[in-house]
């Protein structure tokens, strides 16, 4: 049986640059119709696309909404990887995340980096 492709999303936007904090999530969701395993890890200020009810004012022109796909990709079993340390850094507290969305740290990320068909910044 052959292996699951994997492709990694790393966000380091968020409401401050709609359209780069959409556009992945945009990918993710087609990616996972196409039977392609998406994750998506939040570094910078994109961690507050994490926080539960941040995703609601996040809009792009011609793009769904973010809280919209979001759902759709976690609905999907997308991951949602958040950055420890960026976190920290903005007081953000583990219960303030979206359901689904888990702490990780850089050995983690790397880990799944490494595992990845592709790897895309936005």
């Amino acid at each position: 049986m052959p292996e699951t492709e994997k492709i990694v999303y790393i966000l380091t936007h968020a409401g401050e640059d709609p359209e780069r904090a959409t556009f992945p999530f945009t990918l993710a969701t087609a990616a996972q119709s196409m039977d392609i395993d998406a994750v998506i890890a939040l570094q910078g200020t994109a961690v507050f696309l994490a926080k539960q009810g941040y995703t609601k004012h996040v809009a792009a022109c011609g793009l769904k909404p973010l809280n919209e796909l979001m759902d759709t990709f976690l609905e999907l079993g997308g991951r949602i990887l958040v950055c420890q340390p960026c976190i920290k850094e903005r007081n953000i507290q583990e219960e303030d995340l979206v359901p689904g969305a888990s702490i990780t740290a850089a050995g983690q990320l790397n880990e799944e980096i490494l595992s990845a068909k592709a790897t895309l910044v936005y």
